[in-house]
C-alpha cells in the first residue's frame, strides 16, 4: 500500500524545505522525501536575493528593483517580484533569528575570504559586522582553524576600501581540543560553558576566550569571530563575550562545514515539524509511475521499493552540485522524473575557455511554464501535477548573480503554494 499525501516534495534543500512549508501553510497534507542531507550545512547561512546582474553589474543596492530587468527565462521573472516578497515574508516568520527584512536594500557583509558580499537576509549574529558600519573592527582567528586567517581577511577588507579600520589577530582557542576539531566542537564547548585549563586552574570557556582576546583590543568597538559561537545558545554567547570585552561581538560567515547553515537547517525543520509535515531523509526516489500525471514514486528503503503517492508533486533536488542535474558525454539530464534539460548538443559549447568566463552549463536546468511545471522538448508540460523549484531550474547563474538562496525560497514558495491549491 502506498504512503499517501496531498503534496509530495522531493528534495530537502532550501527550495524543498520552503516548498513543503508553503504547501503545509495552505492546509495541505505534505510529505517531504530527501535522499541526502541538506546542502545548507555547506552554505554560508546568508540568504541572497540578487547581488549582481547577469552582466556582472553590482553589487546591487536594491535587488527587487533589478528583477524587472532580468531575462524572461530567469526564475524570478516566472514567479514575479511580489511572490519573491511573499516568499521572504514566509522565511522571516519561520526563521525569526534572521535580519534584513526591514528594508529592500541589500546588506553588505564581510566574508571569511576578505570580500564584501551583498545579501538580503543574514543571521542576527552577523549584524554587528555590517561593512556599512564605520566602527573600527578587530577580527579574531583561531590557530586551529586554517580556513579563517584573520590578518589576511583584515588586509583584504582594508584593500577593498571598507569605511573603518580593521585588524586581524590569531589566538589559540582555550581548551584541550584536537587540532582537527570540527566547528561543532568549539560551539558545544561554548554552549555548555565547560571549564578549561588556563595556567593550571579551571576557567569557564567563555571567560577563557574573553581573557585571550581582551589584551588584543586597541580601542575597537566590535570584534568578529569565525562562526563558531555556539549552536544552541549563540545569542547568549555573543552577549556574554560582548559584556566581558566591552564591545559588540559578531560572527563572520564561513565556508563548509557551516554552523550558520546548520542553524538555518534546524530552524526550518522545526518550522516543518510545527506545520505537521512528514519528513523522510536518507532514501532515494528510484522510479516514477505516470504518463500525463505522476501517479506515484518509489522510494528505496533497505532494498525495498516503497510506493509514495500524492495528488501534486514538487521537484527540488538541486542542480549539478546536489546531483539534481546530471551530465555525461551523452548530454544533460534530470534523473528523478527524467525531465528534459535544454542544452547545447556540442559539449564544447557548454563552457568558455576562460576559467571565469560566461559558462553556459551554469544556467542548465529544467525549463518551466508560468506555473513552474517542467517542459519537455516540445515545450509541453512533462506532467500536469509536477512543479520544479530551486537550482534544478535553468535560466540563471546563481553563483555569478548571488541569487541562489532567493531563487530557492521564491520558487519553492510558489511551487508549494500552487501544488497545495490544486491538490484534491
Amino acid at each position: 500500500m502506498a504512503i499517501e499525501s496531498d503534496v509530495l516534495v522531493v528534495g530537502g534543500g532550501l527550495a524543498g524545505l520552503t516548498g513543503a512549508l508553503s504547501a503545509a501553510r495552505e492546509g495541505a497534507d505534505v510529505r517531504l522525501v530527501s535522499y541526502k542531507q541538506s546542502t545548507l550545512r555547506q552554505a554560508s547561512g546568508l540568504v541572497d536575493v540578487l547581488g549582481y546582474t547577469p552582466d556582472g553589474d553590482g553589487p546591487l543596492t536594491d535587488p527587487f528593483a533589478a528583477i524587472q530587468s532580468l531575462p524572461d527565462s530567469h526564475p524570478y521573472r516566472t514567479v514575479g517580484v511580489e511572490t519573491v516578497r511573499d516568499a521572504l515574508s514566509l522565511f522571516d516568520e519561520a526563521v525569526p533569528t534572521y535580519e534584513g527584512g526591514h528594508t529592500d536594500a541589500n546588506a553588505l557583509l564581510p566574508t571569511h575570504g576578505g570580500t564584501v558580499k551583498p545579501t538580503a537576509r543574514y543571521p542576527a549574529g552577523a549584524s554587528a559586522g555590517l561593512a556599512s558600519d564605520d566602527r573600527d573592527t578587530l577580527l579574531v582567528g583561531v590557530e586551529e582553524m586554517v580556513d579563517f586567517d584573520a590578518p589576511h581577511v583584515a588586509a583584504h577588507l582594508g584593500a577593498a576600501g571598507v569605511p573603518f579600520d580593521v585588524r586581524g589577530e590569531t589566538i589559540r582557542f582555550p581548551g584541550d581540543l584536537r587540532a582537527d576539531a570540527k566547528v561543532t566542537r568549539y560551539a558545544k564547548l561554548l554552549d555548555t560553558n565547560g571549564e578549561v585549563a588556563v595556567r593550571g586552574r579551571k576557567v569557564p570557556a567563555r571567560d577563557a576566550l574573553a581573557q585571550r582576546v581582551n589584551p588584543l583590543l586597541e580601542g575597537e568597538a566590535r570584534v568578529g569571530f569565525p562562526a563558531i559561537l555556539g549552536d544552541d545558545e549563540p545569542g547568549a554567547i555573543r552577549a556574554a563575550l560582548g559584556e566581558k570585552l566591552g564591545v559588540d561581538v559578531f560572527e563572520v560567515p564561513m565556508g563548509p562545514p557551516s554552523l550558520p547553515g546548520l542553524r538555518l537547517e534546524d530552524a526550518l525543520f522545526d518550522a516543518l515539524d510545527a506545520a505537521g509535515v512528514s519528513i523522510e531523509t536518507g532514501n532515494p526516489v528510484v522510479d516514477v509511475d505516470g504518463d500525463d500525471r505522476v501517479e506515484r514514486v518509489f522510494v528505496e528503503k533497505n532494498g525495498a521499493r516503497i510506493p509514495n503517492s500524492a495528488d501534486q508533486y514538487v521537484l527540488a533536488t538541486g542542480g549539478f552540485v546536489g546531483k539534481g542535474i546530471e551530465s555525461d558525454r551523452e548530454g544533460v539530464s534530470e534523473p528523478v522524473f527524467d525531465c528534459h534539460v535544454p542544452h547545447a548538443e556540442d559539449r564544447y559549447d557548454w563552457f568558455e575557455t576562460e576559467l571565469f568566463g560566461d559558462h553556459a552549463f551554469a544556467r542548465y536546468g529544467v525549463a518551466t511554464d508560468d506555473d513552474l511545471r517542467p517542459l519537455d522538448a516540445s515545450e509541453r508540460p512533462e506532467f500536469d501535477n509536477l512543479r520544479a523549484a530551486g537550482s534544478v531550474l535553468g535560466g540563471y547563474d546563481f553563483a555569478a548573480e548571488k541569487s541562489g538562496s532567493g531563487v530557492s525560497i521564491a520558487t519553492g514558495y510558489a511551487a508549494g503554494q500552487r501544488a497545495a491549491q490544486e491538490a484534491r
